[in-house]
């Protein structure tokens, strides 16, 4: 079993940037597939970026190509979310997710265990 503890969220303004971390227990960690999710109110959960358990892929939802980069050190049990040029559309709890599988998965269902998210809130 794997827990995932999320940090770095916290208000910025748009243009901004954050940098969210994962924090994950067990000695597997490079086994599983990571991936970061958001919700914002009244909204369903939805994909944001996902990398392989090497870092050597990774995918992207459209509407954070180019600005949202992730990124994992297996020796530290650590997934990265750097976020830059923020928008207030990014505001949303975030959370981060893990799947036991070498494939590239962008479902929600596909994810075995979630941490608890952390607040992310752009100010226009």
């Amino acid at each position: 079993q794997v827990q995932l503890v999320e940090s770095g969220g916290g208000l910025v303004q748009a243009g901004g940037s954050l940098r969210l971390s994962c924090a994950a227990s067990g000695r597997t960690f490079s086994m599983y597939a990571m991936g970061w999710f958001r919700q914002a109110p009244g909204k369903e959960r939805e994909f944001v970026t996902t990398i392989t358990r090497s870092g050597g892929v990774t995918h992207y939802a459209d509407s954070v190509k180019g600005r949202f980069t992730i990124s994992r050190d297996n020796a530290k049990n650590t997934v990265y979310l750097q976020m830059n040029s923020l928008k207030p559309e990014d505001t949303a709890v975030y959370y981060c997710a893990a799947a036991w599988t070498s494939a590239t998965i962008m479902r929600t269902d596909e994810y075995h265990y979630w941490g608890q998210g952390t607040q992310v809130t752009v100010s226009s």
